[in-house]
């Protein structure tokens, strides 16, 4: 297959072989110009990251500062109470809901990008009538509030018996994404043809065109449907209190909403610093994905908008 594969790179639009010459890379976008004139940019992005950045520091300045101080205007923890941490992680199970919370968004994030990278393969390679009306279905699917199905998709977890466990959190992504998969099929039409006639020539069969050539190809697409779907797992809070009610299968969203309940509304003493202090926890882990899949993350969406 690899040999057919080359022979297709190698054809021109003319049919005849033609050697295959690297490109150069072009320049990044405003590299020739002075930096005089690049300075009103890069302070718009500074200033624009700082306003960003300021509720994040607010929340983990707030978060080491004791009761009386936490709804202060500083940025600075002022006095130091890092004894607040110590306070949730005794106060709650958080490992627990960490390494639930971890399994959840893993499933999800997995079942949902293979399964929308194989539909939008059958929708990008294969030519059938009627094919662009069920596309189309399928992105009308999108236009569904989560309200509406919210109802009939409990009463089918309710009778396969899985209420009460992490199943339904993450197993209704076996059945794909419209927005993903739109998003993949887009990638995917942005592939020659060719490469894929020439490996069926070959005798390569269609489950081998989406592992070994069509799912190398899209990998900057898959990974940004991994880390956004990962994220939406882990910041969700509906579907653990929909289905979850044994409190050591709780996600951290849901444990987070105990710890509101216990610190922050309930009792006469309302201990915000320790609500905040467990609201830094919970979102670590994710500054912490963003920073090790940033550059694979940033080449995802560039090249999707190449592409597009």
């Amino acid at each position: 297959m690899s040999a057919a594969v080359e022979q297709a790179v190698a054809v021109g639009a003319a049919g005849e072989a033609q050697p295959v010459r690297p490109e150069r890379a072009p320049a990044p976008a405003g590299a020739d110009r002075p930096w005089w004139r690049r300075l009103p940019y890069v302070v718009a992005l500074v200033a624009a990251s700082v306003v960003f950045l300021v509720p994040f520091v607010w929340l983990v300045s707030a978060s080491l500062r004791p009761r009386a101080y936490v709804f202060g205007t500083s940025l600075l923890p002022v006095p130091f109470a890092p004894e607040n941490y110590q306070t949730v992680w005794q106060a709650a199970p958080l490992l627990t809901w960490l390494g639930n919370s971890l399994v959840v968004a893993v499933a999800a994030a997995t079942a949902v990008t293979l399964s929308s990278a194989w539909v939008a393969f059958g929708f990008a390679y294969f030519r059938f009538p009627g094919r662009n009306i069920l596309f189309g279905l399928v992105l009308a699917t999108m236009m569904l509030p989560f309200a509406v199905t919210m109802i009939p998709t409990y009463l089918i977890w309710s009778k396969l018996g899985l209420v009460d466990t992490q199943v339904p959190l993450w197993a209704g992504n076996l059945f794909g994404s419209a927005f993903y998969i739109f998003l993949l099929r887009q990638f995917l039409l942005s592939l020659p043809r060719e490469y894929f006639e020439a490996a069926l020539v070959d005798g390569a069969s269609y489950p081998k065109l989406f592992w070994r050539m069509a799912f190398p190809l899209i990998r900057p697409a898959l990974l940004v449907t991994f880390i956004f779907e990962f994220k939406a797992s882990w910041t969700d809070l509906m579907k653990p209190l929909i289905y979850l009610r044994n409190e050591h299968l709780y996600t951290l969203p849901r444990g987070l909403k105990v710890i509101l309940d216990r610190f922050g509304y309930g009792g006469d003493h309302q201990q915000w610093e320790v609500v905040l202090a467990g609201s830094v926890i919970a979102t670590v882990p994710m500054i912490i994905l963003f920073f090790l899949a940033q550059r694979h993350f940033v080449e995802g969406i560039a090249t999707g908008g190449r592409k597009g």
